[in-house]
C-alpha cells in the first residue's frame, strides 16, 4: 500500500491547499465542473442500485466509485477545498490570503454546481424519455428524496435546521477523511481503499453533502418534486454548505495539522528531569 506516515501526508495536505489557491481560474472551474458531474453520476448509480435491490446498503457500497474516480483524476470538490486551502493560510504560506481562499471556494462551488446541474438535466431526460412520459422508478425516488430532505427539515423548524447543520458537519468529517485517504498512499489500490471507507459511511448514514445535493435537489425539482427552489436553498443547500465547512475543517483539517505539523513539545520523564537537576547542582 506504500503508506505515508501522518507527518508526511499532512504536509501534502498543506501543499495541496496552497496549490489550489494559486490555480488558474480556467483550471479551477474545469476541475470543479468535472468533479460535480462525476459525483452526480455516482449518486444516480447509487440510487438506481438502491431502487433495484431494495437495499440502501448496496447503494452505499457502490457510491464511493465516483469519489475515487474524481480524485484519481485530480478534480476538486467544494468539501475538499474547505479543508485544504485554510491550512495553507494557517501555515503562513507566502501569498495565501483569505481573499484568495474565498475566490477558490466561489469558483469550486460554481463549477461543482454547473457539473451537477448538467447531469441532473441529462438524467431527467433519460428518466422521462425526453419529458414525454412520467419519471421512472429512479426518477420518482430522487424527487421523493428532494421533498423529504427539505420539507422534512422545515417541519421541525429550528430543530430541523440544527439537525441539518449537524448532518452536514458529520458528512464532511467523513468526506474529508476520504480526501486525506487519497494522500496517505502512493499506489492506486491504496488510495482507493483508503477513500472508500469513510465515503461509504457518510452515504450509508444519509449525511448531507453539499455537492451531492447540487444534483439531487435540482433533479428532484425537474422531475416534479413538491418543493421550491427556496426550500432547497434555505432548508438544505446553505446550511449543508456551512456544516460541511465547519465539520471538515474542525474535525479533520485542524486536528491533523495541529497534532502532526504544529506538534506540542514532548513531555520529559521524571527520571530525566531529576538527572538534569543533579547535573546542574
Amino acid at each position: 500500500m506504500a503508506y505515508l506516515v501522518p507527518s508526511e501526508f499532512v504536509a501534502k495536505m498543506v501543499d495541496a491547499g496552497e496549490a489550489k489557491v494559486f490555480m488558474a481560474t480556467r483550471d479551477t472551474l474545469i476541475r470543479a465542473y468535472m468533479a460535480g458531474a462525476i459525483l452526480a453520476l455516482a449518486a444516480v448509480f447509487a440510487v438506481s442500485m438502491t431502487v433495484q435491490t431494495g437495499s440502501p446498503l448496496v447503494g452505499a457500497l457502490l457510491f464511493p466509485v465516483g469519489f475515487a474516480m474524481l480524485y484519481l483524476m485530480g478534480f476538486d470538490l467544494l468539501t475538499g477545498v474547505f479543508v485544504l486551502t485554510p491550512l495553507a493560510l494557517i501555515d503562513k504560506r507566502p501569498g495565501v490570503t483569505v481573499k484568495g481562499i474565498l475566490r477558490n471556494w466561489g469558483l469550486v462551488f460554481a463549477g461543482n454546481f454547473a457539473g451537477a446541474l448538467t447531469v441532473a438535466v441529462m438524467m431527467a431526460i433519460v428518466f422521462t424519455y425526453g419529458f414525454s412520459v412520467e419519471p421512472n422508478d429512479v426518477g420518482q425516488k430522487i424527487a421523493g428524496i428532494g421533498e423529504a430532505r427539505t420539507l422534512g427539515y422545515k417541519d421541525y423548524g429550528a430543530a430541523g435546521m440544527l439537525t441539518l447543520f449537524i448532518r452536514g458537519m458529520l458528512c464532511n468529517w467523513m468526506v474529508s477523511m476520504g480526501v486525506v485517504g487519497a494522500m496517505i498512499s502512493t499506489t492506486v489500490t491504496g488510495k482507493v481503499i483508503s477513500m472508500r471507507m469513510p465515503i461509504m459511511l457518510f452515504f450509508a448514514m444519509a449525511f448531507e453533502h453539499s455537492v451531492v445535493n447540487m444534483f439531487l435537489f435540482p433533479s428532484g425539482l425537474i422531475l416534479g418534486g413538491n418543493f421550491s427552489v427556496m426550500d432547497y436553498l434555505i432548508w438544505n443547500e446553505i446550511p449543508t454548505v456551512l456544516g460541511n465547512l465547519v465539520g471538515g475543517l474542525a474535525f479533520t483539517g485542524l486536528t491533523l495539522y495541529t497534532t502532526h505539523i504544529r506538534t506540542a513539545p514532548k513531555r520529559v520523564s521524571y527520571p530525566v528531569k531529576a538527572d538534569a537537576e543533579r547535573a546542574y547542582n
